[in-house]
């Protein structure tokens, strides 16, 4: 969310979370640290507002934690920049606030990472990285959901799976992985005139109505959130 009424108004297409990237130096859709404040302060209670970090000092997080007051906070660092100890000592940092870790899902060796992430976040997210971004995240492209499908079944948190989800794609992506939610960033935004985007908030809503169709059919229960 890059302002308080695109956040509001994704709310009102459906949306049970919202993220928020306050600046950390080149990822997409930055927002400075009082605007993601006031989205926060906006949404309240009709949604839960996820605040995204790629840092890794736990007293810098948690400043930005108390500068925000985010419902959930999203640690999404990449891969080799960050470990299961790293998480713990943030958690600590910020009690009542649940963590969300990013997972980079590349293969089957993902599944051991996961689980040991699990043992300290309250969520797991599971995405695609991409090198030219210095963070988990804002790919644009899928994983092997086969993989994120056994993350599912050997964790006992919430999994959210992310990765180049979109209106076409999730229904099925649901039906494989059977994950607890789902994101979408890069297939619901709409490209501007010299780079950044907003939101396409019709693409917004066609994401959460296949989300919620394929969370209805059917099976072992799968995600109720977008």
């Amino acid at each position: 969310m890059q302002s308080v009424e695109e956040a509001l108004a994704c709310v009102d297409a459906g949306a049970d979370h919202v993220g928020i990237t306050p600046p950390h130096g080149g990822l997409p859709g930055e927002v400075p640290i009082g605007l993601a404040a006031d989205i926060v302060a906006a949404v309240g209670a009709r949604a839960r507002c996820v605040v995204l970090t790629v840092w890794t000092d736990p007293g810098a997080i948690a400043e930005l934690v108390a500068a925000t007051r985010p419902a959930i906070l999203q640690l999404c660092p990449p891969a080799d920049r960050t470990s299961p100890a790293a998480v713990a000592a943030v958690r600590r940092r910020v009690p009542g606030v649940p963590v969300m870790q990013a997972v980079s899902v590349t293969g089957p060796e993902s599944v051991a990472e996961a689980r040991a992430y699990a043992q300290v976040a309250d969520y797991l997210i599971l995405d695609t990285q991409d090198p030219n971004i210095g963070g988990v995240g804002a790919s644009g492209a899928t994983h092997d959901w086969q993989v994120s499908r056994e993350i599912v079944r050997s964790v006992a948190v919430p999994v959210i799976l992310a990765g180049g989800l979109s209106p076409d794609n999730v229904a099925e992506a649901i039906r494989v992985v059977r994950p607890w939610g789902v994101d979408s960033l890069t297939h619901t935004n709409a490209p501007l005139p010299g780079g950044g985007f907003r939101k396409d908030l019709d693409r917004v809503r066609a994401f959460i109505a296949a989300a919620r169709a394929a969370a209805d059919e059917p099976g072992p229960s799968p995600s109720r959130r977008a």
